[in-house]
């Protein structure tokens, strides 16, 4: 097995398709503390939410991307990459908190784009942040 993953193209298949897989279970969860459902907003074309999602997916990518670039193996690849997406989630939490004039929950489901698009900055912003703290260890 060591073998194997030592060889370039299996590594890099590995690492994308841990990487897209993450994303996929990540959005569920994102999907079970939301109060809205993602996938069925963005059928019926609320901007918003795809924006929230959007921003969600590349701070996603983007935390594994540090995680990949700053770790040897492929096990300490998706713990921090894991970590790093907890404190993504943690962030949004902090968010909702941090607005107590109105729910952003709300206002994503009532297609108020300016919300979903800071939402979709800050999990961006913050996925920097968090890969960047990922990389000096």
């Amino acid at each position: 097995m060591k073998e194997l993953l030592e060889n370039p193209y299996v590594l890099v298949a590995a690492h994308a398709s841990v990487t897209i897989l993450a994303i996929i279970v990540f959005l569920a969860i994102f999907e079970l503390v939301t109060k809205y459902k993602n996938w069925q907003e963005v059928r019926k074309g609320n901007v918003a939410v795809a924006l929230a999602t959007g921003g969600k997916v590349l701070g996603i990518a983007n935390i594994f991307r540090f995680s990949i670039i700053h770790n040897d193996s492929l096990f300490q690849m998706i713990v921090w990459g894991i970590y790093g997406f907890f404190l993504l989630l943690t962030a949004y939490f902090v968010f909702e908190f941090l607005t107590p004039s109105f729910k952003v929950d709300e206002e994503i489901e009532k297609d108020n784009r300016a919300v979903g698009l800071l939402a979709a900055f800050i999990s961006i912003g913050l996925s920097f942040i968090i890969g960047a703290s990922i990389s000096i260890i």
